[in-house]
């Protein structure tokens, strides 16, 4: 008999499953939806419906339920032993919310498996589309909630992050403010990750302390709901909201309608879903001081393993909590690989073209920098899209090249000195950690060894891993984290990229470099040309 579990990722392009036997030591099976080509009928663009000057971005939560239930179709298929499943959990893309009627329970608890659940739940939504970490469009109503919890520092102390445009309590209060009647016709408000627990637990799912963390509304020591928050949020909107609770926690059994359509094991249980950042804190095994992982995808994000909680009172980074019951760090950028692929286009290359270009390119980029800020950016708080170049122009190749993925990297060094822990190692994730060429870069950056492994699906990988180690420790079959992670995730396997250390003081330079460009963008400073002058100087 097998032993598996299934991690699930609701992401913002794909929603994917990961099956893996415990037993063996290994994931077994892997698939994916991707939003834009099997569900073409929603219209998406990369997963996504842009509905105001690339500042309201949402997406259909009808469509990752469409996906789900045709993710389990193609498993079947597949002749997937779902029925050996021992346990299941997920993870939904952090900060996106889902609002429903007072029909959505009792729809999930009449479910009748000769129909879709699509067709079922279709009128269980108060609001039809869902504003997810892309919306950058909540910057009043994240200073009306900064500004009633007593201003920036009070605010961080108390909810772990600066209120933040795409979190999910100045998104709730944008929607009571602007649609007070779909407000009230609001009967509860979930997160991507409890929503999706909820299709699969046939009933209102809570929302975990890591995902919970990312609503500006849960105090970040108590772990609870803040009535001040909430206060200062909406009206009436304790009732509203899920439950807390722990990450650890079995949260009941999966759904009949799972059961009886695709021939899972009643008796498979639920773990509480969280966001993708915790998520892939685990899947890519942070679960120790000292390493940091950088996730190159839809958005790039460096997040790290905290035993202590530690703040960042500039409010650029956040802490959430994490899956092993402590916290995490993150500092998230919307212009990733969207604003990868933005050069890629413009300049008709293909990645392997991008790389050899990135490859002969000099460390430095000859002095040239880029502030590539395709689209509203998180850190640096950056509202209105501008692409900044100094020393090159639009249309020189390699300046935009190399410019763009050393201003990625710099900026990730520079926003990540809050930490106050200079990485031992870095651990690549996502789509362009497949591109040396790029790692070689962020290892030289950093002056860090970057750690490049095979597997990329860490959100999916991670949900998988908290439900094997949440099912054998309640049958006393207890594993610690490292144990687990380290029957699935080979170190030894990954391919290290080293520093090149002849240009540690090119980019320590540089950084400071970097600095001072950034100062005069966004805060007006001097204006550092000389000092760039000078750099290309001393080095080129």
């Amino acid at each position: 008999m097998q032993n598996l579990f299934l991690g699930l990722d609701c992401s913002t392009q794909s929603f994917t499953a990961i099956l893996i036997d415990f037993t063996l030591e290994k994931v077994i099976h892997r698939n994916s939806i991707i939003f834009d080509k099997e569900l073409l009928h929603y219209n998406t663009q990369n997963g996504v419906v842009i509905l105001d000057n690339e500042r309201v971005i949402h997406s259909y939560p009808l469509m990752w339920v469409e996906a789900l239930e045709l993710l389990f179709e193609k498993m079947r298929d597949a002749e997937i032993s779902l029925n050996e499943i021992k346990a299941i959990s997920g993870s939904g893309q952090q900060h996106g919310t889902v609002y429903l009627n007072d029909k959505f329970e009792r729809n999930l608890k009449q479910l009748n498996t000769s129909q879709s659940l699509a067709s079922q739940l279709k009128n269980s939504y108060s609001r039809h589309t869902s504003p997810i970490w892309m919306d950058s469009s909540t910057t009043k109503q994240c200073n009306e909630i900064r500004e009633k919890l007593g201003g920036l520092k009070y605010t961080i102390e108390l909810l772990g992050s600066n209120t933040i445009e795409r979190f999910s309590g100045p998104q709730i209060r944008k929607f009571y403010e602007e649609q007070p009647e779909g407000y009230n016709q609001t009967s509860i408000i979930h997160l991507v990750s409890s929503f999706m627990a909820s299709i699969l637990l046939g009933k209102n799912a809570p929302i975990d302390h890591g995902d919970g963390a990312g609503m500006n509304l849960m105090n970040i020591k108590t772990k609870q709901w803040d009535d001040n928050a909430l206060e200062a949020t909406a009206p009436n909107l304790k009732k509203k909201l899920p439950l807390l609770t722990a990450p650890y926690k079995f949260i009941g059994k999966l759904s009949s309608y799972f059961i009886k359509k695709f021939g899972f094991n009643p008796d498979t249980h639920l773990l509480a879903w969280s966001g993708d950042n915790p998520n892939s804190l685990i899947g890519v095994g942070l679960v120790e001081k000292g390493k940091v992982a950088i996730s190159l995808g839809t958005s790039d994000t460096y997040f790290s393993f905290l035993k202590d909680l530690n703040l960042d009172y500039k409010g650029e980074g956040h802490v959430f909590a994490a899956p092993t019951g402590d916290y995490m760090s993150l500092i998230c950028y919307k212009n990733g690989s969207l604003a990868r692929e933005r050069i890629k286009d413009k300049f008709n290359l293909n990645w392997e073209k991008f790389s050899e270009i990135l490859n002969k390119t000099p460390p430095g980029n000859n002095g040239k920098l880029m502030f590539p800020y395709f689209f509203p950016e998180i850190v640096p708080h950056v509202l209105e899209p501008h692409v900044y170049r100094f020393g090159f122009d639009d249309i020189d190749v390699e300046g935009n090249v190399r410019g763009l993925i050393e201003a990625q990297f710099l900026s990730m060094r520079l926003h990540s000195e809050w930490i106050r822990e200079k990485p031992k190692e870095i651990y690549a994730t996502g789509g362009a950690s497949t591109n040396k060429d790029i790692l070689q870069v962020l290892a030289n950056i950093f002056n860090t060894k970057v750690r490049m492994f095979d597997f990329t699906d860490s959100a999916a990988l991670g949900a998988a891993f908290r439900a094997a180690k949440s099912y054998n420790d309640s049958k006393n079959k207890i594993n610690s984290w490292n144990e687990i992670v380290n029957k699935f995730i080979d170190i030894h396997k990954s391919i290290v990229i080293k520093p090149q250390k002849e240009f540690k003081d090119l980019y320590d330079d540089m950084l400071e470099l970097y600095k001072k460009f950034e100062e005069y963008i966004l805060k007006n400073k001097e204006n550092p040309e000389l000092a760039r002058l000078e750099f290309i100087k001393k080095y080129f």
